[in-house]
């Protein structure tokens, strides 16, 4: 029997590694949303500036997955991983301390330019993170279930804390805490294979980006997880964005609402993961995939047209009385199944991307990924900001989400 997934947690071939990557992943959105925060509450005046620059600030994290995935997919392939783990949670460290730097003095731009130094920082993180997996670990032990739980329970915190007294200084002391604890997980992470030593790097980032998707691409067995995954980062993305408007204009609630929301979207998403995990039984198989977009698909649409059925009132509510409604259940089992479907669609989509890349290559595929991703949360962002601009409301997106998720469905299980 296989051990499960909970004392495979205990055992160092994984627990210092999941550490490190969830503190990371953590601290990247608590900083990110900490920010974001602080320049939508720092000149409530002029909100159209604080638009810009939240629009901007998004951007400019996701940018170095364009510029940069290709050559850090080639340095995790060319070098042994668990040195390059060392290195990089370091690395994080030392942008961290700027980071506190920048709250003590509140300097958006500076902050942006951290923001950035972070962005790269995560970018040559995570093929390293992905292709160490299955080195360490059996192919039935490969489970992607702490990376979105940690960015969302990082963004709920970021709003949370830096609106506190002294806010800057509790952020800034977990983002340094999290940085320090998750460079001394590094340091027990087992040993992985010696990289390709011969591998010569290719340092046009152009030129390397067209040649690693055009071979993650050209590949039948990783073309469908590749686009899958991207499509759910694309989801996420376009949901997320939208919570804040959709509570205060669409439900008439105010921002404890949208912790509630962004709470139970992490709760979702672990538990969908978790039961992903379980259910697989340690095959690498994509039988689950259109089960889980079927959720997708089923629960969104329902959230559009549920939405549709209130209006903003008078007042805004926070959570005890919107949780007192019991109309307002629908909304949340609603946003419960598109969390649990999202964890269940992606997590197998994750284990067979890992298993089915060539290991002097895996890396490389992991960073064709990050490409496709930043790729399809950008389309994301920019569909949803035109489709605002064009007069049409936010349950508009919601809809064409669910529209969309009709086509991703009938795909996936034609797929499968």
């Amino acid at each position: 029997m296989k051990e499960s997934q909970l004392r495979l947690l205990a055992t160092r071939r994984l627990l210092p590694l999941f550490t490190a990557q969830f503190l990371g992943a953590l601290n990247d959105n608590l900083f990110k949303n900490a920010l974001v925060i602080l320049i939508t509450y720092r000149d409530t005046s002029n909100a159209r500036t604080s638009e810009i620059l939240v629009t901007i600030a998004g951007a400019i994290f996701i940018a170095p997955y364009f510029l940069f995935s290709a050559t850090a997919g080639q340095i995790a392939d060319k070098f042994e991983k668990q040195h390059l783990v060392r290195v990089i949670k370091l690395w994080e460290i030392g942008v961290m301390i700027l980071a506190t730097a920048g709250f003590a003095f509140h300097n958006i731009v500076y902050q942006m330019t951290v923001l950035f130094g972070l962005g790269i920082q995560a970018t040559f993180f995570g093929p390293v993170k992905y292709a160490i997996i299955p080195e360490l670990l059996d192919e039935s032990e490969l489970m992607e279930a702490g990376t979105f739980l940690a960015i969302l329970i990082g963004t709920i915190a970021g709003g949370l804390l830096i609106l506190a007294p002294h806010g800057g200084a509790i952020v800034s002391a977990a983002l340094l805490t999290m940085a320090g604890l998750g460079w001394i997980a590094s340091f027990f992470v087992p040993r992985a294979r010696e990289g390709d030593t011969g591998l010569r790097i290719n340092w046009n980032i152009a030129t390397e980006t067209w040649r690693i998707l055009r071979h993650a691409f050209g590949s039948p067995r990783l073309r469908m997880p590749l686009l899958g995954i991207s499509w759910f980062w694309f989801l996420g993305i376009a949901y997320l964005a939208q919570f804040p408007n959709y509570a205060k204009a669409v439900l008439g609630a105010n921002n404890e609402v949208v912790t509630l929301f962004l709470t139970l979207f992490s709760i979702g998403i672990g538990a969908g993961s978790m039961l992903a995990g379980r259910l697989q039984r340690g095959e690498v198989s994509l039988r689950m995939v259109p089960v889980g977009a079927t959720g997708l698909m089923l629960f969104g649409l329902d959230f559009w047209l549920g939405g549709r059925l209130f209006g903003s009132g008078d007042g805004l509510m926070g959570a005890a009385e919107f949780l007192s409604s019991p109309q307002h259940w629908r909304i949340v089992v609603d946003l419960v199944g598109i969390a649990l479907s999202g964890g269940f669609y992606c997590v197998p989509l994750y284990v067979a991307m890992q298993a089915r890349s060539e290991p002097d290559y895996r890396a490389r595929v992991i960073a064709a990924n990050n490409i496709m991703n930043a790729l399809f949360m950008t389309v994301a962002g920019v569909l949803s900001a035109a489709m605002l601009a064009a007069g049409l409301g936010i349950t508009s997106i919601f809809l064409a989400i669910g529209i969309a998720n009709v086509a991703v469905t009938i795909a996936s299980w034609r797929g499968r």
